[in-house]
């Protein structure tokens, strides 16, 4: 008996070993792709990836994808997410670059496109918390919405000549780093406050953990819920007013791949923690092996098409490795 009981010991000692290894590897697989990411192009060009002005380069072409990925973690920390984010970003801009060339002062006008985002979130949070649209389908109809209103504003055309003093918010350095990468790093650390640390983030990760258990709880559903789009649409004008502020100018759909990339980032960085719940923190992690990638296969003069491609294989790998931490949960 002895010796039947040893093998099937053994076999479960490695059976619980190899899932043990494959939780692992799921809970890592996002690190340990950015790092792999890293040491791949650095090896390929050992003197320029690195480099103190290519990785400022870096953070300056996440920073405001950064802003984007965070207003979308929010909603989807409640089981939602935005199709809408980046068409609300250029309408923004938009909105901003037009008012400030009709000769309007700079608050204004900033302030004028931080209403837009906040009035497309509102409308979002309505149409999904208060009449029971589905989030594909409420955002969809918003996006399709907000890029015709953009092109209305834009006059279907790219504008340019806004003041300079409105250019320094997107081109201008501290301590020889660009302004957007501060904006972004502070966004970015008050949304993960927020979610972290306050009674509605605290809600807002129950919803998404399981709407009807908080609802018994307590919990106003469709309340946090619209206030969680609210917030994702003013976050995202904050974005598209600093994109703006970086080009120089504003067009309907510019900031329109930010939605796709903030997506795929979310679901990155849901498989860096092990409840494989949307997380700031992961979703930064995901934002920076886009930001490497995109940065790496350009400095190796890989067509921009076939960038796409690879972008699209990494969403794919996102969202199954997303599944793969849903089931194990």
């Amino acid at each position: 008996m002895t010796i039947q009981k040893e093998p099937t010991r053994t076999g479960t000692i490695m059976v619980q070993r190899s899932r043990s290894a494959g939780r692992v590897l799921i809970q890592s697989g996002t690190i340990v792709a950015l790092i792999l990411l890293i040491l791949f192009f650095f090896a390929m060009r050992p003197d320029t990836f690195l480099s103190f002005v290519n990785i400022r380069n870096i953070l300056y072409q996440i920073s405001i994808l950064a802003i984007i990925a965070g207003a979308q973690t929010i909603v989807m920390v409640v089981g939602d997410f935005d199709l809408s984010v980046g068409a609300t970003s250029s309408l923004a801009g938009a909105v901003t670059s037009v008012m400030l060339l009709g000769e309007n002062s700079m608050p204004i006008a900033i302030l004028a496109g931080l209403a837009v985002g906040l009035l497309v979130g509102l409308v979002n949070g309505v149409l999904i918390a208060y009449l029971h649209l589905s989030a594909f389908i409420a955002t969809l109809a918003t996006m399709t919405s907000v890029i015709g209103l953009a092109y209305i504003v834009t006059g279907g055309t790219t504008v340019f000549g806004m003041p300079p003093e409105f250019n320094e918010l997107g081109q201008g350095k501290f301590l020889n780093v660009p302004l957007p990468v501060y904006f972004a790093v502070a966004i970015s650390v008050l949304i993960w406050a927020l979610l972290r640390f306050t009674t509605l983030g605290r809600r807002l990760h129950a919803i998404g953990g399981n709407e009807e258990v908080a609802r018994l709880s307590g919990v106003n559903v469709r309340w946090a819920r619209l206030l969680a789009f609210t917030m994702a649409g003013f976050i995202s004008a904050i974005g598209g007013i600093l994109l703006a502020a970086r080009l120089g100018s504003a067009a309907a759909e510019q900031g329109g791949d930010n939605t796709l990339f903030s997506v795929a980032a979310v679901f990155l960085g849901m498989t860096v923690i092990r409840s494989g719940a949307a997380n700031l923190g992961g979703t930064m992690i995901g934002v920076a092996i886009i930001g490497v990638m995109s940065n790496g296969l350009n400095i190796l003069g890989v067509n921009a098409y076939v960038q796409q491609v690879v972008t699209g294989i990494i969403i794919i790998l996102a969202v199954v490795l997303s599944g793969l931490k849903t089931k194990e949960r």
